[in-house]
């Protein structure tokens, strides 16, 4: 295969992607409407889906776009309580640090004050199938082609490397992944269509970080994403 130049500040969708294999025991994807409590949707969400992808390959010069989500397994919750931090450490204690102040920048969690019990509804045992393609930005420079960094990301893959341990929502629940490269994606335990309701479907970082959202229909276990921010 030939190499495909780009000149700078053009954007080119890439004809062919990936199909990562996601798993773990547990998984949070929190509702935003939620107030309280923590409550996940029914399946992971295309944000999640990017973030596990990009823990293992990201740079400036490329975006992930998912495209499918196959729902693997039974989507199933439970109900669990667990021990959370009551608030973030100040930004102007920071700053007091960085300016020279004599200050300990750490939060007690053994502080009745500081920690809290919350509720939370969570998936477990999931597994998810994310079919991705990536497209190059305008911060692509003359060395950046399709080839190069699709190649290295499926080394990556086939490697279990990743930047940092991607997780399933949050963080104490991380993701296992493998690449999907041959034969068929079984998909046994939904028949039709099912109505998932309305989910977030990514943050869109140029325009003031406005969460966009979109109706989630599953299709014979499968989910199709489309690009939110080309059609509007």
């Amino acid at each position: 295969m030939a190499k495909q130049s780009l000149p700078r500040g053009r954007r080119i969708k890439l004809g062919y992607g990936i199909k990562l294999k996601v798993f773990g025991d547990y998984a949070c994807f929190t509702r935003p409407e939620m107030k309280v409590e923590r409550v996940s949707y029914d399946v992971i969400t295309p944000s999640a889906a990017r973030g596990i992808i990009e823990a293992i390959y990201w740079k400036p010069a490329i975006r992930w776009m998912i495209d499918k989500i196959y729902v693997i397994n039974e989507i199933k919750f439970t109900n669990v309580r667990r021990n959370e931090v009551r608030e973030e450490v100040p930004g102007t204690k920071v700053k007091k640090i960085m300016n020279g102040c004599d200050l300990e920048l750490y939060q007690n969690t053994s502080d009745v004050k500081v920690r809290q019990q919350r509720a939370s509804m969570i998936l477990k045992d999931v597994c998810y199938i994310i079919e991705a393609h990536f497209e190059m930005t305008d911060k692509a420079g003359e060395e950046d082609t399709v080839e190069k960094h699709y190649n290295i990301a499926l080394r990556r893959i086939r490697k279990g490397q990743c930047y940092f341990q991607p997780y399933l929502g949050t963080r104490e629940f991380s993701a296992r992944f493998e690449i999907v490269e041959n034969g068929d994606i079984m998909v046994g335990f939904y028949k039709g269509e099912k109505d998932l309701g309305w989910m977030l479907w990514d943050i869109d970082f140029q325009n003031d970080m406005k969460s966009i959202f979109y109706r989630v229909v599953m299709k014979d276990g499968i989910i199709k994403v489309e690009n939110l921010l080309k059609v509007r």
